[in-house]
């Protein structure tokens, strides 16, 4: 093993709480570029001191109100900005929702996570959510929202009605969020994921890689994430979907090995949290799966869809998971 090596795994190791330290872009470049054997292990050693590595938390995520959203971002088939075939829905019904929620119970899921296209909620829209997140919570499940921007008081009401966790992602480095998002800025996404921790919601918090960006970029979205104060719960990374008639069908796909270093690194810098296999993961053959929770990975999203996109089906991943020994958490 190198001198690098030595000297980052050192620096890595003797932080006592992952939030006494704050990491630079250049500290995670120099994670991201380590010898790929080198750094999985580092981060499996990791892993194993705060979480059972054969254990795996499942998440069921559906959308309740789908399409029509006023926003830009370029990866997303829900913007009414993009002609994707995805039509504007009406809310569903607190039955439905319900009953999607009692069958991914029954399918081995704990948490249970709803998002609505909106580029934020309408207090209407929440009195709705709100019923949403009561009755799914009353089934013993944990509850998740993604509902865009927040006001101030929203995240209160969420809290109030029972939610556990509060998704909004950061998507991607602040140098790089112009080229994909144009109708809201970095800010807008950190004070919304600042009102849910005052609230005293658990923060589930991301970004999406493949939407062009470089190493350097992923990166800095590791740093903005990993420096969050308290780092997110929950980290889901997402392997861009490309979608026919968003701004980012085409570009070019990263590697898989790429894919599987931003897992690791996400696992070393913020090594308390369950760092998700998201959208992307019904294009990953099974090795490069297995790969990611070797890396450090110890969440995915369960089930056949996320939000209008594609994703293993339940059986599949039971297999899977089967194969590798592995269990829900």
């Amino acid at each position: 093993m190198n001198d690098r090596v030595i000297d980052i795994q050192r620096n890595t190791a003797k932080q006592p709480h992952p939030t006494q330290q704050r990491w630079t872009r250049e500290q995670i470049g120099e994670l991201l570029a380590l010898p790929f054997n080198d750094l999985l292990f580092r981060a499996q050693q990791l892993h194993r001191e705060h979480f059972d590595a054969n254990k795996v938390q499942l998440s069921t995520l559906l959308s309740v109100k789908t399409g029509g959203c006023p926003e830009d971002c370029g990866y997303c088939p829900q913007s009414a900005r993009h002609d994707t075939g995805v039509a504007s829905q009406e809310m569903l019904p607190l039955d439905d929702v319900v009953e999607a929620a009692r069958a991914a119970k029954a399918n081995g899921a704990s948490r249970f996570c709803m998002g609505a296209a909106w580029r934020g909620p309408k207090q209407r829209d929440l009195e709705q959510v709100k019923q949403m997140i009561s009755a799914v919570k009353a089934l013993g499940m944990e509850t998740c929202g993604t509902f865009g921007m927040l006001k101030p008081g929203q995240a209160q009401q969420l809290k109030d009605s029972g939610l556990d966790y509060y998704n909004h992602n950061l998507d991607t480095a602040p140098d790089k969020y112009a080229d994909i998002v144009g109708t809201r800025a970095y800010e807008d996404r950190l004070d919304t994921l600042r009102q849910v921790r005052e609230a005293g919601l658990n923060v589930c918090c991301g970004g999406i890689v493949g939407m062009g960006e470089t190493r350097e970029q992923r990166a800095g979205l590791i740093a903005e994430l990993a420096n969050l104060d308290p780092q997110p719960e929950s980290v889901p990374i997402n392997n861009l979907v490309q979608v026919p008639g968003t701004p980012l069908n085409g570009a070019e796909e990263i590697d898989w090995s790429e894919f599987v270093r931003t897992i690791a690194v996400a696992r070393i810098a913020m090594p308390t949290s369950l760092v998700r296999l998201s959208a992307g993961r019904q294009q990953m053959p099974e090795a490069m799966q297995a790969l990611c929770f070797l890396a450090g990975a110890n969440s995915i999203f369960y089930g056949e869809k996320l939000l209008t996109t594609g994703n293993p089906q339940a059986d599949q991943d039971r297999a899977l998971l089967a194969k590798l020994d592995m269990s829900p958490l």
